[in-house]
């Protein structure tokens, strides 16, 4: 099925694409610290660690947090649009011997990109946020697609605003509106100056 997009939708993804390419052209993508976030440690590591499994990163820029993954057992796939990142996360993985498919793609076009599935948990670093709103029911479609039954999504976001913009940012509500099947188990703010939040999405046990 072919897809029309309005002027002011595709100005919005070439804005997304032209930043992205920018920042890492210039060596300081500000969500790139090369340091894994306590929230997704904790996940992995803490009381409550999940199982590991198959997981896929949208958004990995330069493989930090697809490394410390494959570290810890999971079999990692991990995506990104920019294919400056993407050179940068395979020579990263690569050096660090861990065993990673870094693939360059749309987090919103899964299908093109190779990433069947199914995958017990998704991780997602300031990537959701960043995308036009009418590309983001596809997102949502495509890790549905892929979700084993009882599978996570651990998502940090800005929050509305916080980029100085009118469409990028996320809230609780939409994901709940845009998730179906999924449950909100979790919304802790993060601890950035602007607003931002760190969501835990269940995908139900009984979900097909």
């Amino acid at each position: 099925m072919s897809e029309t997009w309005t002027a002011v939708e595709l100005e919005q993804e070439g804005f997304v694409r032209r930043v992205l390419e920018d920042f890492y052209r210039d060596g300081k993508p500000p969500w790139d610290s090369g340091i894994t976030p306590p929230e997704l440690v904790a996940l992995i590591e803490g009381p409550d660690a999940l199982m590991p499994g198959q997981v896929l990163e949208l958004g990995c820029g330069t493989g930090t947090n697809a490394v410390y993954l494959a570290r810890h057992g999971w079999r990692v796939a991990a995506v990104d649009l920019v294919d400056r990142a993407v050179q940068q996360a395979r020579e990263k993985t690569h050096a660090a011997g861990a065993d990673v498919t870094v693939l360059c793609g749309d987090a919103t076009r899964l299908d093109e990109v190779g990433v069947p599935g199914p995958y017990d948990l998704f991780f997602d670093l300031s990537c959701y946020c960043g995308i036009p709103p009418h590309r983001r029911d596809a997102y949502a479609a495509g890790l549905t697609k892929r979700a084993a039954p009882g599978a996570r999504l651990l998502m940090f976001g800005y929050g509305p605003g916080a980029l100085g913009d009118s469409w990028s940012g996320v809230t609780a509500d939409e994901l709940s509106a845009r998730f179906a099947g999924w449950q909100l188990d979790d919304v802790t703010p993060g601890t950035n100056p602007v607003p931002t939040f760190w969501f835990t999405l269940r995908r139900g046990a009984d979900s097909a």
